[in-house]
């Protein structure tokens, strides 16, 4: 029998059933880096990109939260949270623009899917608005930062 959570006593994918798990405060932290090519960089005044589409990193964390709330709809096993908080920062240090996402629930599920779709979904926003500039921005180091609150804590090092 596989260890994998996704997989039935049949080796088929199937959703995890939640319904003997309690109900906690749960809490996941993600993140990931888009490394900006220079002429990118150089568009930065006041810690935000302003492209004919709009002030980038804004867009990003709004993107990045709407994405959150949606990931139920995109990766197929994830159950439909009812989010709690989502909040979001892109800060840039060098050449790199970095996403910091923190997602928070009370349910029988964690939230890390959430914080890492948030924050992939930033990233690509952050292509998609400065594209236009340059096709060498590079998304990368997307992952799971920690989580609490379900069956064991995590916390990157």
């Amino acid at each position: 029998m596989s260890k994998l959570t996704h997989i039935d006593e049949d080796n088929r994918p199937a959703m995890v059933d939640v319904s003997a798990k309690a109900v906690t405060q749960r809490e996941a932290r993600a993140r990931a880096v888009v490394r900006l090519p220079s002429v990118v960089r150089d568009a930065i005044e006041d810690d935000e990109i302003h492209s004919k589409k709009g002030p980038v990193f804004a867009t990003a964390i709004i993107a990045g939260v709407m994405a959150a709330k949606k990931t139920h709809e995109l990766i197929p096993f994830c159950h439909p949270l009812g989010l709690e908080d989502c909040k979001i920062s892109v800060t840039v240090v060098g050449n790199e623009a970095r996403i910091e996402t923190c997602c928070r629930v009370t349910h029988k599920t964690g939230v890390e899917m959430e914080a890492l779709t948030a924050a992939s979904v930033a990233a690509l926003t952050i292509y998609d608005m400065c594209k236009g500039l340059s096709h060498d921005i590079v998304i990368g180091d997307v992952e799971l930062v920690a989580k609490s609150g379900g069956k064991q804590d995590f916390r990157r090092e």
